[in-house]
């Protein structure tokens, strides 16, 4: 079976305005070597306001100003774009100047779509965040690759392989609907060495433009791994700044280790709990969908340097404590255990959230209570009112943070929940709740999100590590 390498470049890949563009060749050109490619394409950086921002951000940014009835300068998108446009041949200069006049024109129909409903929401968001960014970014890719005298071509929207259900702007991917069509994009892909995607965008069966939510580049990558698993021999390939560690490096500078492979599962706890590895949901729909191939995070400086993520680690006599990691802005709901299950229920099929976690329940004058850990305490904020609807007397407590330690193998791991807590409370934190289950391969510590609680909690378990002993 052919080989088929899917790999994410990230808006860090690029850097400001495409200067590491050629960086990105190059690493096509060592993919391509040993199979086909699909290349998944994040919105680039640039600096606006003297700061480092995404032009996602920037486009959601010129949104609220239409929103507001203000007329967005649409160059402030289009400067990164002929700045990038530089890397692209004489040859084809004269289409991609086009391509980004077209592709800003449609941007800004959206912005102008905005300011006459003085509501940037739905497809006129989705539709701007699109055509200024991950797809413009694909096209520009492809006219590069081609530049470098790569075989390349452009998936265009019209053939777009990644199908969505209604939910525009946090929308959910439908493998059955892609999978019927997917034929455009597979015959585009053996007539070339590589294929260009935007990332982070899906389309429903009637054509409306749609977003996944935040990182969601990662879940294209794992979806197009998906639609095309039976048919090449694939692999996901995110290529970053480095390969993973044992801790966030912006936050613990000594004694990290390299981390030669995780499980699906520390890598999906990983990410939900603050490492930036991938988006979680991406794992959770390959093994919603049955599927099991490698994912890969390589270090684009250093290709050498990888870290393999398979259904199951086989790597087993390494350190069983894999990560230390942090999650700020959390919050804690307490609710009766007979309607957490309906809020549970409600939470999968109704709004397809999984950013939660269950923690153990207590009881109180013999009424049994869930405590649900919610990751992302602005969800709940926006939802209060649906979430307290399945339990009027539930309480929500914001303002917390959670220090996570993860491995399949802890069990091996001698008092490691004890000797967490010791060094947290050495490090003058107050430890507010901890959960701590084999099964679930974690260890949860909840302490107050303040300051810089988080960090100094994670640099403290963190220079436990290398002492711990295990079977």
């Amino acid at each position: 079976m052919e080989k088929l390498a899917v790999a994410k470049f990230g808006g860090s890949a690029s850097g400001i305005d495409g200067e590491h563009v050629l960086d990105i060749i190059n690493r096509i050109k060592d993919l391509k070597k040993d199979s086909k490619v699909i290349t998944v394409f994040s919105a680039p950086l640039t600096i606006h306001d003297g700061k480092r921002k995404s032009l996602t951000d920037l486009a959601l940014l010129l949104g609220r100003k239409a929103e507001e009835g203000t007329i967005p300068d649409i160059n402030e998108i289009r400067r990164p774009y002929e700045k990038i446009l530089n890397f692209v041949s004489e040859s084809y200069m004269t289409e991609c100047k086009k391509i980004i006049d077209s592709f800003l024109e449609k941007t800004q129909q959206a912005y102008n779509e905005a300011m006459q409903r003085r509501l940037f929401a739905d497809e006129v968001r989705s539709r701007a965040l699109a055509f200024s960014g991950e797809i413009l970014m694909s096209y520009m890719m492809n006219y590069i690759m081609k530049s470098n005298g790569i075989k390349s071509d452009v998936v265009s929207y019209d053939i777009w392989p990644i199908i969505t259900d209604n939910n525009i702007e946090s929308t959910n991917f439908l493998a059955s609907e892609s999978i019927k069509r997917i034929e455009p994009v597979e015959q585009l892909l053996k007539e070339n060495d590589v294929l260009s995607i935007g990332g982070f965008i899906g389309k429903t069966v009637d054509g409306a433009e749609t977003t996944y939510e935040r990182g969601g580049s990662d879940r294209t990558a794992a979806d197009l791994g998906i639609l095309f698993h039976k048919k090449y021999d694939t692999r996901i390939d995110f290529e970053k700044d480095s390969a993973v560690v044992s801790a966030d490096p912006r936050v613990v500078s000594e004694e990290l280790e390299d981390i030669s492979q995780l499980s699906y599962n520390e890598a999906r706890l990983a990410g939900m709990f603050g490492m930036k590895i991938l988006d979680p949901i991406a794992i959770k729909e390959i093994l919603e969908n049955g599927v099991d191939m490698p994912i890969m995070i390589t270090n684009m400086k250093n290709p050498q340097k990888i870290t393999t993520i398979k259904r199951r680690s086989d790597n087993q006599n390494g350190h069983p404590l894999k990560i230390v990691t942090g999650k700020r802005n959390c919050a804690i709901l307490k609710i009766e255990s007979e309607s957490a299950k309906r809020l549970l229920e409600s939470l999968e099929k109704d709004k397809r959230y999984s950013e939660f976690v269950i923690l153990s329940p207590f009881t109180k004058d013999d009424i049994e209570f869930t405590r649900i850990l919610f990751l992302d305490s602005d969800y709940v904020k926006r939802n209060e009112r649906y979430v307290l609807g399945f339990d009027s007397l539930a309480t929500i407590t914001y303002n917390r943070g959670v220090i996570t330690l993860i491995g399949d193998e802890m069990w091996r791991v001698h008092q490691i929940v004890s000797k967490a807590s010791s060094r947290i409370g050495d490090a003058g934190l107050n430890i507010l709740n901890m959960d701590a289950q084999e099964e679930t391969s974690r260890v949860i510590i909840v302490t107050d999100d303040s300051d810089d609680n988080i960090e100094k909690a994670i640099r403290a378990v963190h220079s436990e590590r290398s002492k711990i002993t295990f079977t």
